[in-house]
């Protein structure tokens, strides 16, 4: 069960709990209502009397002894009992949304949590990051920035989302080290490098001509097995340099 449909089961009984319990209370509340009435109606008969006896000098004019029947004070603290039991329904009620919001601000935290992970996956499959050695990350040769910069090659750094593309991707590169065309799987959204025209993958080298269109070449593709050592031109660029000092 998820926990929405946990949320939900938990939620549908809450409309019932808490309509008998107000239910509850507007009963306490009438009886509530009825016996303040009939007290004061005794309480104020019995001042009433108080004051004839006290002209009539039937009773002497001292306060300490003069005190409500024990029926209107009866009265009172029934009174008094009722009112304590509708407040402890209504904290009762309200307890019962309040542990409802709580459980719901949980919930609604794990399924945003949830939908941060899916669009994390989503945007790894999408675009497969590569790291450089020196730890940076290209995110494709439509980036015109930190070209002077850049080291010469990288390692690519595949996600859980695009495991399955990334081993076929290694096995095609261990079978097709002598630069031959590979035909891999590839992402529309992800995007291509090299002569090749495939994603990101294993070592790569880039072109030191700022203007390269391609950038960014396979090592088996160029017939590199290490590092080149200075500046490197991929064969497109070196050709162009040579022409333009032929010139």
């Amino acid at each position: 069960m998820s926990f929405i449909d946990e949320f939900q089961a938990n939620l549908e009984s809450l409309p019932n709990i808490l309509q008998k319990k107000y239910a509850l209370i507007r009963d306490l509340d009438k009886s509530l209502q009825e016996i303040v009435r009939q007290n004061e109606q005794h309480c104020e008969q019995e001042i009433e009397d108080i004051k004839n006896g006290v002209r009539a000098g039937n009773i002497t004019p001292d306060t300490s002894l003069i005190r409500f029947s024990d029926e209107a004070l009866d009265e009172q603290k029934h009174s008094i009992r009722i009112a304590d039991e509708k407040v402890a329904l209504a904290v009762h009620a309200y307890d019962l949304v309040d542990t409802h919001i709580r459980q719901l601000d949980k919930y609604l935290k794990r399924f945003d949590e949830e939908l941060r992970r899916e669009r994390e996956n989503a945007a790894a499959a999408a675009v497969l990051p590569a790291t450089s050695l020196d730890g940076s990350v290209k995110s494709g040769r439509s980036s015109e920035g930190g070209r002077g910069g850049r080291k010469k090659t990288r390692l690519a750094t595949a996600t859980a989302a695009a495991t399955a593309a990334t081993e076929v991707a290694a096995a095609a590169v261990a079978a097709n080290s002598t630069g031959m065309e590979l035909d891999l799987p590839v992402d529309p959204n992800e995007p291509t490098y090299c002569f090749c025209n495939q994603v990101s993958f294993g070592e790569m080298v880039a072109c030191d001509n700022p203007d390269c269109k391609i950038e960014w070449f396979h090592f088996g593709c160029v017939g590199l097995k290490e590092q080149p050592k200075g500046k490197w031109y991929c064969s497109d660029c070196a050709a162009a340099k040579n022409r333009r000092k032929s010139r």
